[in-house]
């Protein structure tokens, strides 16, 4: 078996050899006249009338036979056959076909449909050029890419050898063409926002952080979808608004996180989290029958039909039944010595992460679909709560034991927002590197007032949950640290 570098050399000679010929092994222009779909649809029509069509695409295979050769060409719709006579194309341009091309290759074939005496459809070659000459050697589609590490650095090869991968691909297109064509439908207007933010104010993880050099200042990228300028868009005018777009985490990766994502949010004004939480059901329904075609799943050792009713489930209930800790009312003591007993790692010392990592605790076997509710105000800075009762107007969506969304009825108290960014601040000087930055001049805009307002957001996580693949599997090329 000859070694990459041979197989390399070898095909950087027939490089050369095109080049003699007079061929460019690198051209820039195509003349292609027909997509291998459309050829295939009109086969009958094309072939009985003997029309001349000109295809492009890579060579997969190339099988000769004497003085004749067949190639299976692949474009991006589609795949067939092309056959080349020494008869026909001459002499010439057939032994340059042979001593040249090899599969992986692009090329640009012209000729007449016809069908072989097997049946199969196919395009009897009268001319070709080289398109991209490769160097290296494709795998075969048969045995893939089956290295993990090697799949991901080389993406591109994975993808075009891989077809439920690029059918995951296209699901997950139509997933955001689903949402976005929702919303829309529903009167929300989208929007565009800052990525580069001097506070991430929106959500709480520690975020990526690089220098503006014409401001001389610390900027960071966003963290949310722009929750606190979506809020800002309320307070102008504006009652519908989402934004789907790129976030960034500087966190830990996982099969559920990444630190680079998609995400969508929307704002609408005049709305509760009430009325979020019966849109979100709705939504949720919508997008899993037109991209999946049903709402039953099963994934991650969870069986659920998004058509059930959703449940509700008290967040301090639940952990209390599971482990006896009120969370309202325990010390930080008594919740970390219920960690430690049930063996649960946890970061960080404040309630606010102990009483997140308790309820991380709880939520595995929840199937769902339901929505928790009740949260403790301390993990929801930016929520209005429910009078008398101490704890938020929230809700996320909880399906196969995770969290997948999170809304809230947005608070719009300025003196109370302004209280709630201060407790944050204490946390962040803490040394909290996940609590929320403050941002005084959205309490400001507070002041000139938001109406009452419901916010919501879900992530491409919700889709890799549906697909049953970890996060990074479902994104085109997400980040490997480079080889030593």
């Amino acid at each position: 078996m000859s070694s990459l570098e041979e197989i390399r050399n070898d095909r950087i000679k027939k490089r050369e050899l095109l080049r003699a010929a007079g061929m460019d092994p690198y051209t820039g222009h195509v003349s292609r006249t027909h997509k291998i779909d459309a050829v295939i649809r009109d086969f009958e029509e094309l072939s009985a009338e003997e029309t001349t069509v000109a295809i492009a695409g890579r060579v997969i295979s190339i099988r000769r036979h004497g003085g004749s050769a067949f190639a299976d060409i692949d474009d991006s719709t589609g795949r067939i056959q092309a056959f080349f006579s020494r008869d026909t194309i001459g002499k010439r341009l057939f032994d340059l076909l042979n001593d040249t091309i090899d599969p992986g290759d692009f090329i640009e074939i012209k000729g007449v449909p016809f069908s072989t005496k097997r049946g199969t459809s196919a395009i009897a070659a009268e001319d070709w050029r080289v398109l991209t000459k490769s160097l290296q050697a494709i795998p075969s589609e048969h045995f893939g890419l089956k290295d993990e590490d090697e799949r991901y650095r080389k993406r591109y090869l994975d993808l075009f050898l891989d077809k439920e991968l690029r059918e995951l691909i296209a699901k997950k297109r139509l997933f955001w063409e689903v949402t976005r064509d929702f919303l829309k439908r529903h009167g929300f207007e989208e929007v565009e926002t800052p990525t580069l933010e001097v506070t991430t104010g929106g959500a709480e993880a520690r975020p990526f952080k690089t220098h503006h050099n014409d401001f001389d200042m610390e900027v960071y990228l966003r963290i949310s979808v722009g929750e606190l300028w979506q809020k800002r868009l309320m307070a102008a005018g504006f009652e519908k608004t989402f934004e789907i777009g790129r976030v960034w985490r500087n966190e830990g990766s996982s099969p559920e996180h990444l630190q680079e994502f998609t995400n969508m949010e929307f704002y609408w004004a005049y709305a509760d989290y009430r009325d979020g939480m019966e849109l979100v059901k709705e939504m949720y329904r919508e997008i899993a029958l037109k991209v999946f075609g049903t709402t039953k799943f099963t994934t991650r050792g969870h069986t659920f039909d998004l058509q059930d009713d959703w449940q509700e489930i008290d967040y301090v209930d639940e952990i209390k039944k599971h482990t006896g800790i009120d969370v309202l009312k325990a010390s930080k003591t008594e919740m970390e010595a219920k960690l430690q007993e049930l063996g649960v790692k946890y970061e960080g010392d404040n309630k606010e992460r102990l009483t997140d990592t308790l309820w991380k605790y709880c939520r595995k076997k929840i199937s769902g679909p339901a929505f928790l509710v009740n949260h403790p105000l301390l993990i929801a800075p930016l929520s209005k709560q429910i009078e008398g009762k101490g704890v938020a107007q929230m809700f996320q969506p909880l399906i196969a034991g995770s969290e997948l969304g999170r809304g809230y009825s947005e608070l719009n108290d300025p003196e109370e927002q302004r209280k709630r960014f201060e407790e944050q601040q204490k946390l962040l000087e803490a040394g909290d590197e996940e609590a929320m930055m403050p941002d005084f001049e959205f309490v400001e805009m507070l002041e000139y007032g938001m109406p009452p307002t419901c916010g919501f957001g879900f992530g491409e996580r919700l889709f890799a949950f549906l697909a049953d693949k970890p996060l990074r599997e479902v994104q085109l090329f997400p980040l490997m640290k480079p080889r030593e």
